[in-house]
C-alpha cells in the first residue's frame, strides 16, 4: 500500500493506528475524553506535528456519528456560552504550534489536564460531603458560572488545536456544569463537530493535513464506524456515577500519557 510506504508503517503499526481510530469512535458515543488514547498512539507511530493533522478527519468522522446519535440531547445555551472563548483559545493554540515544540506541547497539555481532574473531584466531594445536589445546566448562568465557561472555553479550544486534547478540558467542564450522561453526550457531539470542522482551515495552513495525510485518514475512518455502536451499545449498560468515574480516569490517564511521552 502506498500510504504503508509514504508514512513508514509496517503492518502492527497500522493496526495500532486502526485500534486508535476505533477508540475514537467509542468515546465519541460512550466515554468522552478516551480518546487521548488515541492521540498518545497516534504521536508515538507518526511524526508528532504530522499526527495532529491525520487525526482530525478521523475525530470529525466520530463527530458526525456522535452528532446522529445524541443530537436531541444537546444544550444549546452551554454551546453558544462556548464558542467565543474556544474560538479565542483556538486562534492562541495556532499560534502556540507556530513555535512551540512537541515536548513543550505535550507537558502544558498534561499538566492542565490532570490540574482540572483534580479540581473536578475535589469540587463534586465537596458538594458530596455537604449533601448538595450537583449543578444542573440551565439558560442563565452567574458571574462566576460565566466566568469558569469562558476559562475552559479558552482552554479547550487551545488543547484542541494543539493537540486535539480538548475532549478531557470539556468532559472536565461538562462534568462541573452538572451533565447528566445523554445530555453531556448530545452537548460534547455537536461542540466538537464544529470546532473540529472549524480547524481545518487553520491546519491545513500550517500543513498538518494533505493529499497523503488524507489517503491515510481514508484507510483508517472504516473502524471508527465499529467503534461508534459499540461505544452507543455500551453507554446504556454504564450507570451515571460509573461514567463520571470513567471520564475523570480517561482524563488522568490522557494527562499523564503526555507527560510520560
Amino acid at each position: 500500500m502506498d500510504i504503508m510506504t509514504h508514512w513508514h508503517l509496517t503492518g502492527w503499526e497500522f493496526a495500532a493506528l486502526a485500534l486508535a481510530a476505533f477508540l475514537v469512535g467509542f468515546s465519541k458515543t460512550a466515554v468522552s475524553g478516551a480518546n487521548t488514547v488515541s492521540l498518545a498512539i497516534f504521536a508515538a507511530i507518526l511524526p508528532a506535528r504530522a499526527s495532529t493533522g491525520i487525526l482530525l478527519p478521523v475525530l470529525i468522522a466520530g463527530d458526525v456519528l456522535a452528532v446522529l446519535t445524541y443530537r436531541r440531547h444537546a444544550h444549546w445555551p452551554t454551546l453558544w456560552r462556548l464558542f467565543p472563548a474556544v474560538g479565542a483559545g483556538v486562534a492562541a493554540g495556532t499560534v502556540f504550534l507556530v513555535w512551540a515544540n512537541d515536548a513543550l506541547v505535550r507537558t502544558s497539555i498534561g499538566v492542565i489536564l490532570l490540574l482540572m481532574a483534580g479540581v473536578t473531584v475535589w469540587r463534586r466531594r465537596q458538594a458530596d460531603a455537604a449533601g448538595q445536589p450537583a449543578e444542573q445546566p440551565d439558560g442563565t448562568m452567574s458571574r462566576a458560572g460565566r466566568v469558569k465557561a469562558r476559562s475552559y472555553g479558552v482552554l479547550g479550544g487551545f488543547t484542541t488545536m494543539v493537540a486535539n486534547a480538548g475532549g478531557p478540558v470539556m468532559s472536565m467542564y461538562l462534568l462541573s456544569a452538572g451533565f447528566r450522561k445523554l445530555g453531556f453526550l448530545g452537548t460534547s457531539a455537536f461542540f466538537f463537530l464544529i470546532v473540529n470542522v472549524s480547524k481545518l482551515p487553520f491546519s491545513a495552513g500550517l500543513g498538518l493535513i494533505d493529499g497523503h495525510s488524507l489517503v491515510l485518514d481514508a484507510a483508517l475512518v472504516v473502524f471508527v464506524v465499529p467503534g461508534a455502536f459499540i461505544g452507543k451499545w455500551a453507554v446504556n449498560r454504564i450507570n451515571q456515577r460509573l461514567f463520571e468515574r470513567l471520564v475523570i480516569a480517561a482524563t488522568v490517564v490522557g494527562g499523564l500519557q503526555l507527560l510520560v511521552h
